[in-house]
Protein backbone atom coordinates (compact mmCIF):
# COMPACT_ATOMS: atom_id res chain seq x y z
CA UNK A 1 0.00 0.00 0.00
CA UNK A 2 1.15 3.75 -1.13
CA UNK A 3 1.88 6.60 1.87
CA UNK A 4 -1.07 7.80 0.34
CA UNK A 5 -3.38 5.03 0.81
CA UNK A 6 -2.30 4.97 4.21
CA UNK A 7 -5.02 5.51 6.85
CA UNK A 8 -4.56 7.90 9.80
CA UNK A 9 -4.64 4.47 11.81
CA UNK A 10 -1.89 2.70 10.24
CA UNK A 11 0.98 5.47 11.42
CA UNK A 12 2.40 4.88 15.12
CA UNK A 13 0.10 6.02 17.53
CA UNK A 14 2.66 8.45 19.13
CA UNK A 15 3.40 10.20 16.18
CA UNK A 16 -0.16 10.83 15.59
CA UNK A 17 -0.58 12.36 18.48
CA UNK A 18 1.99 15.52 18.97
CA UNK A 19 1.38 15.92 15.05
CA UNK A 20 -2.52 16.80 15.96
CA UNK A 21 -1.73 18.12 19.15
CA UNK A 22 0.19 21.18 17.22
CA UNK A 23 -3.38 22.28 16.31
CA UNK A 24 -6.36 23.74 17.38
CA UNK A 25 -8.71 21.18 15.49
CA UNK A 26 -7.73 17.77 14.50
CA UNK A 27 -10.52 17.57 11.10
CA UNK A 28 -12.19 20.56 9.67
CA UNK A 29 -14.75 22.69 11.17
CA UNK A 30 -15.01 25.87 12.94
CA UNK A 31 -16.27 28.15 15.85
CA UNK A 32 -18.80 29.30 13.36
CA UNK A 33 -20.22 26.32 12.31
CA UNK A 34 -20.32 24.87 15.59
CA UNK A 35 -22.38 27.57 16.70
CA UNK A 36 -25.04 26.97 13.80
CA UNK A 37 -24.89 23.80 14.70
CA UNK A 38 -26.11 24.44 18.34
CA UNK A 39 -28.63 26.69 16.99
CA UNK A 40 -30.77 23.37 16.15
CA UNK A 41 -30.64 22.69 19.89
CA UNK A 42 -33.34 22.93 22.15
CA UNK A 43 -33.87 22.83 25.37
CA UNK A 44 -30.41 22.80 26.77
CA UNK A 45 -30.07 24.06 30.88
CA UNK A 46 -27.28 24.62 33.26
CA UNK A 47 -28.56 20.79 34.38
CA UNK A 48 -28.27 19.62 31.12
CA UNK A 49 -25.08 17.18 30.37
CA UNK A 50 -23.15 17.49 27.34
CA UNK A 51 -21.05 14.62 25.29
CA UNK A 52 -18.55 15.60 22.55
CA UNK A 53 -16.91 12.20 21.73
CA UNK A 54 -14.39 12.29 19.57
CA UNK A 55 -13.48 15.59 21.35
CA UNK A 56 -9.71 15.66 20.19
CA UNK A 57 -8.32 18.81 21.98
CA UNK A 58 -11.27 20.72 22.54
CA UNK A 59 -11.55 22.91 19.78
CA UNK A 60 -15.12 22.73 18.96
CA UNK A 61 -15.70 21.65 23.15
CA UNK A 62 -14.60 25.38 23.96
CA UNK A 63 -17.26 27.18 21.82
CA UNK A 64 -20.15 24.56 22.85
CA UNK A 65 -19.18 25.68 26.29
CA UNK A 66 -19.14 29.21 25.43
CA UNK A 67 -22.32 29.42 23.53
CA UNK A 68 -24.75 27.14 25.79
CA UNK A 69 -25.46 26.08 29.12
CA UNK A 70 -24.82 22.66 31.09
CA UNK A 71 -21.47 20.10 32.08
CA UNK A 72 -19.64 19.29 29.20
CA UNK A 73 -17.81 15.69 29.35
CA UNK A 74 -15.15 15.67 26.45
CA UNK A 75 -13.77 11.92 25.49
CA UNK A 76 -10.93 11.25 23.39
CA UNK A 77 -8.84 8.12 22.83
CA UNK A 78 -5.54 10.09 23.14
CA UNK A 79 -3.94 11.27 26.84
CA UNK A 80 -2.31 13.94 25.15
CA UNK A 81 -5.43 15.06 23.78
CA UNK A 82 -7.45 14.78 26.99
CA UNK A 83 -4.44 16.85 28.94
CA UNK A 84 -4.84 19.73 26.74
CA UNK A 85 -8.15 19.92 26.45
CA UNK A 86 -8.31 19.92 30.10
CA UNK A 87 -5.50 22.48 30.37
CA UNK A 88 -7.42 24.74 27.69
CA UNK A 89 -10.78 24.32 30.02
CA UNK A 90 -8.71 25.85 32.83
CA UNK A 91 -7.08 28.72 30.34
CA UNK A 92 -10.46 29.81 29.80
CA UNK A 93 -12.10 29.79 33.32
CA UNK A 94 -14.54 26.32 31.90
CA UNK A 95 -12.85 23.35 34.16
CA UNK A 96 -15.91 24.07 36.85
CA UNK A 97 -18.25 22.25 33.98
CA UNK A 98 -16.13 20.71 31.44
CA UNK A 99 -13.75 17.58 31.37
CA UNK A 100 -11.63 15.60 29.54
CA UNK A 101 -11.66 12.05 30.13
CA UNK A 102 -9.62 8.97 28.18
CA UNK A 103 -11.83 6.84 26.88
CA UNK A 104 -12.58 4.89 23.68
CA UNK A 105 -15.62 4.81 21.11
CA UNK A 106 -15.46 0.66 20.77
CA UNK A 107 -16.02 0.01 24.40
CA UNK A 108 -18.87 1.16 26.65
CA UNK A 109 -19.14 4.65 27.21
CA UNK A 110 -18.77 6.21 30.61
CA UNK A 111 -22.32 7.45 31.02
CA UNK A 112 -25.48 6.19 32.60
CA UNK A 113 -28.46 5.42 30.01
CA UNK A 114 -30.70 7.85 29.15
CA UNK A 115 -28.30 10.88 31.31
CA UNK A 116 -27.13 12.87 28.22
CA UNK A 117 -29.25 15.69 27.08
CA UNK A 118 -26.85 15.89 24.02
CA UNK A 119 -24.25 14.32 21.58
CA UNK A 120 -21.59 15.95 20.19
CA UNK A 121 -18.98 14.78 17.36
CA UNK A 122 -17.26 16.89 15.30
CA UNK A 123 -15.41 14.21 12.53
CA UNK A 124 -14.88 11.23 14.86
CA UNK A 125 -17.96 9.05 14.66
CA UNK A 126 -16.38 7.23 11.50
CA UNK A 127 -13.87 6.15 14.15
CA UNK A 128 -16.47 3.54 14.41
CA UNK A 129 -19.01 4.14 11.56
CA UNK A 130 -21.74 6.34 11.30
CA UNK A 131 -24.98 3.97 11.49
CA UNK A 132 -22.90 1.80 14.60
CA UNK A 133 -22.43 5.53 16.30
CA UNK A 134 -25.76 6.78 15.77
CA UNK A 135 -27.42 3.00 17.16
CA UNK A 136 -25.13 2.97 20.23
CA UNK A 137 -25.34 6.09 21.57
CA UNK A 138 -28.70 6.46 21.28
CA UNK A 139 -28.97 4.51 24.35
CA UNK A 140 -27.29 7.29 26.24
CA UNK A 141 -29.78 10.20 25.43
CA UNK A 142 -32.79 11.35 27.47
CA UNK A 143 -36.39 11.19 25.68
CA UNK A 144 -36.13 13.89 23.09
CA UNK A 145 -31.97 14.21 23.89
CA UNK A 146 -29.96 15.18 20.59
CA UNK A 147 -27.14 14.07 18.71
CA UNK A 148 -25.24 16.10 16.21
CA UNK A 149 -22.26 15.31 14.30
CA UNK A 150 -20.25 16.04 11.15
CA UNK A 151 -19.87 13.03 9.25
CA UNK A 152 -17.85 13.05 5.44
CA UNK A 153 -21.05 12.43 2.96
CA UNK A 154 -20.73 12.51 -1.04
CA UNK A 155 -22.39 15.67 -2.77
CA UNK A 156 -23.34 14.03 -6.03
CA UNK A 157 -24.37 10.39 -7.74
CA UNK A 158 -20.96 9.91 -8.75
CA UNK A 159 -17.80 10.99 -8.45
CA UNK A 160 -14.28 11.00 -9.99
CA UNK A 161 -12.64 7.33 -9.82
CA UNK A 162 -9.37 8.48 -8.22
CA UNK A 163 -11.38 10.42 -5.45
CA UNK A 164 -14.01 6.82 -4.78
CA UNK A 165 -10.51 4.80 -4.44
CA UNK A 166 -9.09 7.37 -2.07
CA UNK A 167 -12.57 7.12 -0.22
CA UNK A 168 -13.23 3.36 -0.25
CA UNK A 169 -9.30 3.02 0.88
CA UNK A 170 -10.08 5.05 4.13
CA UNK A 171 -13.99 4.83 4.96
CA UNK A 172 -16.30 2.50 3.14
CA UNK A 173 -19.69 4.08 4.90
CA UNK A 174 -18.94 7.76 3.14
CA UNK A 175 -22.51 8.19 1.37
CA UNK A 176 -24.91 10.31 -0.27
CA UNK A 177 -26.66 12.66 2.30
CA UNK A 178 -30.19 11.24 1.67
CA UNK A 179 -28.91 7.84 2.24
CA UNK A 180 -26.79 9.31 5.82
CA UNK A 181 -30.56 11.51 6.70
CA UNK A 182 -31.90 7.91 6.24
CA UNK A 183 -29.62 6.34 8.39
CA UNK A 184 -30.12 8.79 11.04
CA UNK A 185 -34.54 7.94 10.40
CA UNK A 186 -33.67 4.50 10.80
CA UNK A 187 -31.66 4.64 14.03
CA UNK A 188 -34.74 6.16 15.98
CA UNK A 189 -34.21 9.66 15.23
CA UNK A 190 -36.24 12.97 13.60
CA UNK A 191 -34.12 14.22 11.14
CA UNK A 192 -33.75 17.93 12.83
CA UNK A 193 -31.09 19.97 10.24
CA UNK A 194 -28.48 18.89 7.63
CA UNK A 195 -26.40 21.65 6.20
CA UNK A 196 -22.34 21.17 4.44
CA UNK A 197 -19.66 22.62 6.44
CA UNK A 198 -18.21 25.58 4.55
CA UNK A 199 -15.07 25.63 1.94
CA UNK A 200 -12.99 27.31 4.61
CA UNK A 201 -13.55 24.35 7.67
CA UNK A 202 -11.06 22.86 5.60
CA UNK A 203 -8.71 25.41 3.99
CA UNK A 204 -8.55 27.71 6.71
CA UNK A 205 -9.16 26.03 9.96
CA UNK A 206 -7.97 22.88 9.20
CA UNK A 207 -5.15 22.45 6.72
CA UNK A 208 -3.40 26.27 6.90
CA UNK A 209 -2.48 25.26 10.53
CA UNK A 210 -1.32 21.95 9.31
CA UNK A 211 0.50 23.20 6.93
CA UNK A 212 2.17 25.80 9.54
CA UNK A 213 3.46 23.48 11.74
CA UNK A 214 4.87 20.56 9.53
CA UNK A 215 8.34 21.98 8.63
CA UNK A 216 8.83 22.46 12.41
CA UNK A 217 7.57 18.54 12.81
CA UNK A 218 9.70 17.53 9.77
CA UNK A 219 12.67 19.30 11.23
CA UNK A 220 12.05 17.56 14.46
CA UNK A 221 11.76 14.13 13.48
CA UNK A 222 14.48 14.60 10.42
CA UNK A 223 15.48 11.09 9.34
CA UNK A 224 12.15 9.62 10.36
CA UNK A 225 10.46 7.79 7.56
CA UNK A 226 7.37 7.36 9.85
CA UNK A 227 6.68 11.16 10.55
CA UNK A 228 7.61 11.65 6.50
CA UNK A 229 5.28 9.68 5.44
CA UNK A 230 2.58 11.56 7.84
CA UNK A 231 3.43 14.48 6.48
CA UNK A 232 3.23 13.33 2.74
CA UNK A 233 0.16 11.25 3.70
CA UNK A 234 -1.88 14.67 5.05
CA UNK A 235 -0.84 16.71 1.96
CA UNK A 236 -2.35 14.41 -0.46
CA UNK A 237 -5.36 14.39 1.30
CA UNK A 238 -5.12 18.11 0.74
CA UNK A 239 -4.35 18.35 -2.69
CA UNK A 240 -7.35 15.62 -3.18
CA UNK A 241 -9.79 18.26 -1.31
CA UNK A 242 -8.57 20.93 -3.29
CA UNK A 243 -9.14 18.86 -6.93
CA UNK A 244 -12.48 17.20 -5.60
CA UNK A 245 -13.77 19.47 -3.19
CA UNK A 246 -17.03 19.75 -5.42
CA UNK A 247 -17.73 16.27 -5.34
CA UNK A 248 -17.46 15.31 -1.15
CA UNK A 249 -17.20 17.44 2.25
CA UNK A 250 -18.59 17.21 5.52
CA UNK A 251 -22.05 17.22 6.51
CA UNK A 252 -23.38 18.02 9.57
CA UNK A 253 -26.17 16.01 10.86
CA UNK A 254 -28.35 17.29 13.50
CA UNK A 255 -30.89 14.24 15.15
CA UNK A 256 -33.55 14.04 18.04
CA UNK A 257 -34.56 10.87 19.33
CA UNK A 258 -37.52 9.48 19.09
Amino acid sequence: MSNECKTIHEFDFNLICEYFSNVERQGPGSPEVTIKALGFIDNLTTESRIADLGCGTGGQTMTLAQNTPGQITGLDLFPDFINIFNRNARTLGLSGRVKGIVGSMQETLPFEKESVDLIWSEGAIYNIGFERGLNEWRQYLKKDGYIAVSEASWFTAERPAEIYDYWMAHYTEIDTIPNKVAQMQNAGYIPVATFILPENCWTEHYFAPCCKMQQAFREKHRGNKAAEELILSERHEMELYHRYKEFYGYVFYIGKKL
